[in-house]
């Protein structure tokens, strides 16, 4: 298997040329730090044990360097592992982050990729716990009140290239077979996609499959387009804004039939949380567990509302207006409706709905858009799992460290060093203003002050 090398690597005594030096990426190097301190590389590398051999194989990549190098397409907004590849060879200071050697390859797309196929999802899942418990242990961790939403990304496969699931005949090989039966004269792909905008509708998930990916599902995207996808549903914790569980689905499937799966996940990764903290008796999780779900209307539905209601927490799902309602012999769902009713309509109701927004959409803007995967490029909904794991635990890392260091991206720590120049640069403006006035009242003489910063093209 090979471990991952640790910070100082002592380097070739001579080299027939001066190789290049980086001073390295401060934001990197705090990142490192926490994951070191933690024990991240021997954490990885127990867990993923059972799946690399002794002797037998090719290099492998060391576990802790293989998470490292997923969570760099969220850190550098890399959506494919293609693109990650290309940018670990090209940038000096991902060689340190990664602690590879100048005279050494960075890891290739195809064993970036192999080495994704062969770690199950249930390792990536224990990574994703673990970085939630180090939120934890920051206090960014309570479990109280959790958020869901989902969200729907474009699949590695295309819609032209779908066949029937009973025949395995193309879209278009169908079309033909259509018009010969309506006696239709349709030559040409043309004459076909004219035919086809005239019909009443036209695929479905049971009728249709991609024959490149096919658990990804036929759905309309949120831009309008119709594509085959997957739905990626998030829980978010209301206070923190900590993403505490992660389900995918297939592209087409209903949030009112996955909210409740999204859920149980949440419930259980709160309550090994408060398992921990007994052990450890330094975490502030809520000792009670999760008590409360925040959601949006697309969520509320009778069977729902019954659900939550049986798992012991209290609903709060924006209602949609259905007018008036039978509930004749649905005694159970009325209870539970004009429960979530009444308390989404309370003071705090209106603040959890309104704070949904914050948590939430802004999370899925840092992993999906900020993030870098606003599409997939791999196939099969494990592996789909695993990247948004993987994405969600760098989204976590990302909070863990904007709370200690004030910057959860290298970008906006780079931000944050030129927004503290340009302080410094107008205190000493200031200060220059100052002093020349003071001169000028003294001595009684012009003030000859020159505003070089200005000339420069700095602002104030």
């Amino acid at each position: 298997m090979g471990t991952r090398k640790q910070r100082e690597r002592q380097e070739g005594l001579w080299y027939e040329a001066e190789l290049p030096t980086a001073p390295g990426h401060p934001f990197y190097k705090r990142l490192n730090e926490i994951l070191d301190k933690a024990g991240f590389d021997s954490f990885c590398e127990t867990n993923c044990a059972p799946f690399y051999h002794e002797t037998l194989g090719r290099p492998s990549l060391a576990p802790g360097l293989y998470f490292r190098v997923m969570m760099i397409g969220f850190f550098e907004r890399l959506d494919s592992e293609r693109g990650i590849a290309w940018r670990l060879a090209d940038s000096l200071t991902l060689r340190q982050f990664l602690s590879i050697g100048l005279d050494e390859k960075t890891p290739d797309h195809v064993t970036i990729s192999r080495t994704r196929q062969l770690i199950d999802a249930e390792t990536h899942q224990r990574v994703f716990n673990w970085v939630l418990e180090r939120l934890a242990q920051s206090g960014l961790m309570k479990g109280k009140t959790i958020g869901v939403d989902s969200t729907t990304l474009e699949a590695n496969a295309a819609m032209k290239s779908i066949v029937r699931r009973d025949t395995g005949e193309s879209y278009s090989a169908y079309l033909k077979g259509l018009a010969e039966a309506e006696g239709i004269d349709a030559k040409g792909a043309a004459a076909l996609l004219r035919m086809d905008r005239k019909r009443s509708k036209k695929t479905s998930n049971e009728d249709w499959e991609s024959p490149s990916d096919g658990e990804a599902e036929i759905t309309k995207l949120k831009d309008g387009r119709t594509a085959l996808a997957y739905k990626a549903e998030n829980a978010v914790d209301m206070e923190t804004g900590a993403i505490v569980a992660v389900t995918t689905h297939g592209g087409a499937a209903a949030d009112t039939a996955t909210i409740e799966e999204t859920v149980i996940e949440a419930g259980l990764a709160v309550a090994e949380l408060i398992t921990e903290k007994t052990a450890e008796g330094n975490y502030e999780v809520h000792p009670g567990g999760m008590e409360e779900v925040v959601a949006d209307k697309g969520y509320h539905s009778n069977d729902v509302a019954v659900g939550l209601q049986e798992l012991g927490v209290r609903s709060y799902i924006a209602e949609p207006d259905r007018g008036p309602r039978n509930w004749r012999g649905k005694e159970a769902a009325k209870t539970a409706v004009y429960g979530n009713r009444r308390r989404i309509q309370g003071e705090r109701g209106k603040r959890l709905q309104r704070r949904r927004g914050e948590r939430i959409e802004r999370n899925f803007a840092h992993q999906f858009d900020t993030g870098g995967l606003d599409r997939l490029y791999v196939r099969g909904i494990k592996n789909v799992h695993k990247k948004f794991l993987i994405q969600a635990a760098a989204c976590n890392l990302a909070l863990l460290l904007r709370s200690i260091y004030g910057a959860g991206k290298p970008k906006a720590a780079y931000n944050r060093a030129v927004a503290a120049i340009f302080a410094i640069l107008a205190v000493i403006r200031a200060v220059e203003r100052c002093f020349l006035s003071w001169w000028s009242d003294l001595y009684d003489q012009p003030s000859t002050y020159v505003d070089y910063y200005t000339l420069a093209g700095v602002s104030g």
